[in-house]
């Protein structure tokens, strides 16, 4: 049986041992990732077909049922409830590795072994968990840097700090998104992923694999010619346009409700939270108040996920970008709408921080409480009521111990890893960079206000990539590998984000203070456009001084090219030989 090969140039070849030096391998030295592996074994057993030319009675304790004809025994058997779910199992050995170097391993705050990662989970986990350990190593400069403008004395200069920490917090973003684009280039060159292939394997469905097929013949592939040209334009414009139409639509009902409902909510919140007097009671109402809005904001992202369904979207990752352009926006609203609040009216600089500090330190404690607990809950539940199942089958008495006997029994009753909003469409990592994401917006958008928010942020992401880890490796079902190259629509919110940050610490800086805390509209709009203007042009100017590909990553493109290009060559001479040999 052959198997194709991805080339870094994005070619398919029909493996061939005597030419393995040319494919591509797996850091661990492998031929094959987890995702090709796994992609292979789910085609194999649900290729499984009845091709008796009759149908075929099955048997399972009392159920019995025909197996059809040209049917998959695998979906047959699913259908009745004989076959419960198809997971890929943890590996133990290499499970307990992970634990012992990654999610347990403190001896570095923020190395991971990104490599073992990718070999264990596919390409899409170990690329949010690198960029999740860059992001965290990067923060630290912007929170030392934080840290001296609290605690030194500039003396006469002190007016100068805030809008020289702001310069260095702008360039710090757009350095590191820069950055990242390299290292993520570097990571796909190790791993031997294309980043074009993996983006057209993520918009299809990557777990039905196409039918495994040699890409290069001697026969000529006729072009599709249409019988009717201008009727095919015609049909194929009006289907673009209406898909547009369709997004703008379904944007509009997303805007329209976050205006109608959860804006009034926010404002409310924001008022009991002006009436409220102590401290104490003021985080225990914004502890109860995220908790609302959390299950509000939910039920907008599965919304988000009915109204998606009717776009004309290409694809798999397209829907999946379109889903989270619109949740971000109904969260965008919930996490800021609060702090724009206190800003604009009460315009009072302690006060925001104060805000800010709740908001920050609450929310971070509830999602990770969240986030850890719930799974383990949920397992507990099922468990219990599986042994109590148990215990009815056999006729063991109440006091007689009875347990899971099979590791497979234990993994099938973890939850598995989905997003809160639509597992459908999109695994848990959308809940994980969406984290990410709204902290992010908070301290770029208010870094002026609070510096020290970046100390905050960091100390949260060192514990946040252990957390994750664990809860992968421990409390969830094995996640299925994705095939992404990228993190996707994510990049584009983050640099939409620096910009927002721009605007609003411009209003801060402008809004001058003084001993009091009181703000003042002075110098005026000429200082907001001013420094507006520069910094964008900061902004624009730096993405172009760092290349988004290292030099190295150029050079192996062309060397496997050249591979390539050698195999492709010796397999069409190949392929003529052969049909000469069949006409003589």
């Amino acid at each position: 049986m052959c198997y194709l090969l991805i080339f870094i140039s994005g070619m398919e070849l029909q493996f061939e041992w005597d030419q393995v030096a040319a494919f591509v391998t797996q850091p661990d030295g492998q031929l094959f990732s987890w995702r090709e592996r796994f992609t292979c074994f789910r085609y194999l057993i649900y290729g499984i077909v009845n091709k008796t030319g009759s149908k075929i009675s099955l048997k399972f304790h009392d159920n019995e049922f025909d197996w059809k004809q040209n049917e998959s025994l695998i979906r047959r058997l699913e259908d009745e409830g004989v076959v419960k779910l198809v997971f890929p199992l943890h590996d133990e050995v290499k499970r307990k590795q992970l634990l012992r170097n990654w999610a347990l391993n403190w001896h570095d705050f923020t190395w991971q072994p990104i490599d073992e990662v990718y070999s264990y989970f596919g390409t899409k986990i170990a690329t949010y968990f690198a960029f999740l350990g860059m992001y965290t190593r990067w923060l630290f400069f912007p929170a030392v840097s934080g840290l001296a403008t609290q605690l030194i004395d500039f003396g006469s200069m002190q007016w100068l700090v805030l809008p020289a920490f702001f310069i260095f917090v702008i360039s710090w973003a757009v350095f590191f998104l820069q950055f990242w684009k390299r290292k993520n280039s570097a990571l796909l060159a190790r791993w031997g992923i294309n980043y074009s292939f993996a983006e057209y394997k993520a918009s299809a469905n990557e777990l039905d694999p196409l039918p495994l097929r040699h890409p290069l013949s001697v026969e000529c592939v006729e072009e599709k010619k249409f019988h009717n040209a201008p009727a095919e334009k015609r049909r194929l414009q009006r289907n673009e346009w209406s898909g547009v139409l369709l997004r703008i639509r379904n944007n509009a009902i997303i805007v329209l409700g976050i205006i109608c409902l959860q804006l009034p909510f926010e404002l409310a919140y924001a008022h009991l939270y002006e009436k409220t007097e102590t401290e104490a009671l003021r985080y225990v109402l914004t502890a109860a108040y995220l908790v609302a809005i959390q299950y509000y904001t939910r039920i907008g992202g599965k919304v988000s996920v009915i109204l998606i369904k009717y776009e004309n979207n290409q694809g798999e990752q397209s829907t999946a970008d379109s889903l989270i352009y619109k949740v971000f926006g109904l969260y965008f609203m919930q996490s800021y709408i609060g702090l724009f609040y206190h800003a604009s009216l009460y315009r009072d600089i302690l006060r925001l921080r104060r805000v800010l500090i709740q908001r920050l330190v609450v929310s971070q404690v509830l999602e990770n409480l969240i986030e850890n607990s719930i799974p383990y809950l949920k397992y507990s539940y099922k468990k219990y009521n599986a042994v109590h199942k148990k215990r009815e089958e056999k006729e063991s008495p109440s006091g007689k111990s009875v347990r899971l006997t099979t590791r497979e029994e234990k993994e099938y009753l973890k939850p598995s890893y989905t997003a809160s909003i639509g597992e459908e469409l999109e695994d848990g990592l959308f809940d994980d960079f969406l984290e990410l994401a709204l902290q992010f917006g908070m301290i770029m958008m208010f870094a002026c206000a609070f510096p020290l928010i970046f100390c905050f942020a960091a100390l949260n992401n060192v514990t946040e990539i252990r957390a994750d880890a664990l809860k992968l490796l421990v409390m969830l079902k094995r996640p299925v590998p994705r095939a992404a190259a990228t993190i996707g629509a994510w990049l584009n919110i983050f640099q939409f984000l620096i910009i927002m940050a721009i605007c609003t610490n411009c209003l801060l800086l402008v809004c001058l203070y003084d001993v009091e805390g009181k703000w003042r509209i002075e110098p005026g709009l000429v200082a907001i456009l001013i420094m507006e203007h520069a910094l964008l042009l900061i902004k624009f100017g730096f993405s172009h001084f760092v290349p988004e590909e290292p030099a190295w990553v150029t050079a192996n493109r062309v060397r496997y090219v050249a591979q390539a290009q050698t195999v492709c060559s010796k397999q069409l001479l190949r392929s003529i030989t052969k049909q000469d040999t069949k006409w003589e």
